[in-house]
């Protein structure tokens, strides 16, 4: 049958450019499985029948072993039970068994339910990549489009020829032009006519490529000096409040000076009132030294000084990893281009 196969393709081969000696024969293919695979219609309808194959297959194990309990069951009594009784427990047991594999087969069998289901589920994307397919071939003049999922063996296929990515753009497009407003709309349009000529131009993949690293890292930066930008201002903000809450302690009288070392006792069982208390005729509030409150916050500020020099670090080193990349990519660019 594959011989036949490539008889014929070389069959017309031959005859397309025996016809059309004017122009190159394009020849594209396409992988169904794995345009199957990125649908993501047929892929969460695949996860759900295949809950079902799991509940089938539970249903399975099941009767197997409500089949091995009775052969262990009559293993262990048939030294106590009549030969009658013995015959009349192995019928028992193989009818449990055709009826089991009757029903395995049934689910599981080349012409089963779950095939029969996933053809089913297969058939209305297939329908929609045939389409895809013809209006790809037309706008772009190709002769012959293959599928190297199917019978025909390809022994060797070029990247450049698979059209199968065009194919799941085109099914996507689908999905979203439903879901899309005037605006939106237009833009999608402009995307994919760029998209298209990417395609006609492998060399527009790599421009586009280059860019799009670009543009990731420009973001990359702008986000990181924000973020900087955002950490520097909460930082003043949180010195700010600190200064303004110590402002308003101090005009409150809730912050008391630092407590002074007791004097030892007087000879006549005293003790000794600092010289403060004796002019108020009050007790001075003990309370943590200034000292370590100005120390915590030098502490504090060294720290925050530390975590954005590190930062600046990462973004120069980032800047530079982008830089060599795009020298890289010029070389190799110009390279290719001689």
């Amino acid at each position: 049958m594959r011989k036949q196969y490539l008889f014929i393709f070389l069959a017309l081969i031959v005859a397309n450019t025996s016809q059309a000696q004017t122009r190159t024969t394009r020849i594209g293919y396409i992988d169904m499985e794995y345009i199957l695979e990125n649908v993501s219609d047929y892929k969460e309808a695949t996860a759900q029948l295949e809950l079902k194959a799991q509940k089938w297959k539970q249903e399975v194990e099941t009767k197997k072993l409500e089949i091995n309990k009775l052969k262990e069951g009559l293993k262990t009594e048939k030294a106590l039970l009549t030969k009658e009784l013995i015959e009349e427990r192995e019928t028992e047991i193989k009818f449990l068994e055709t009826e089991m594999l009757d029903y395995q087969q049934k689910q599981f069998g080349s012409d089963g339910n779950l095939m029969h289901q996933k053809a089913a589920l297969a058939k209305p994307i297939q329908d929609q990549v045939f389409t895809a397919v013809q209006d790809i071939a037309e706008a772009k003049n190709y002769d012959f489009v293959f599928d190297r999922s199917s019978d025909l063996t390809m022994l060797f296929s070029n990247k450049k020829f698979d059209i199968s990515d065009q194919v799941i753009r085109i099914l996507n497009r689908t999905d979203k032009r439903e879901q899309l407003t005037k605006k939106q709309l237009k833009d999608q349009e402009v995307k994919e006519s760029r998209e298209n000529a990417i395609d006609e131009n492998p060399a527009l993949a790599d421009r586009q490529k280059v860019l799009d690293e670009k543009k990731a890292a420009r973001e990359k930066l702008i986000e990181d000096r924000r973020l900087e930008q955002e950490a520097k201002k909460k930082e003043y903000d949180d010195r700010r409040k600190a200064i303004q809450a110590e402002r308003e302690a101090k005009k409150n009288g809730t912050v008391s000076e630092p407590a002074k070392t007791a004097e030892p006792a007087k000879t006549d069982g005293t003790t000794a009132k600092p010289a403060a208390a004796t002019a108020t005729g009050t007790t001075p509030a003990t309370t943590e030294p200034a000292v370590d409150k100005a120390a915590e916050r030098q502490r504090l500020y060294e720290e925050r000084k530390k975590e954005l020099e590190e930062r600046r670090k990462k973004i120069l080193e980032e800047r530079e990893a982008a830089k060599k990349a795009k020298e890289a990519e010029t070389q190799k660019t110009n390279t290719t281009n001689n």
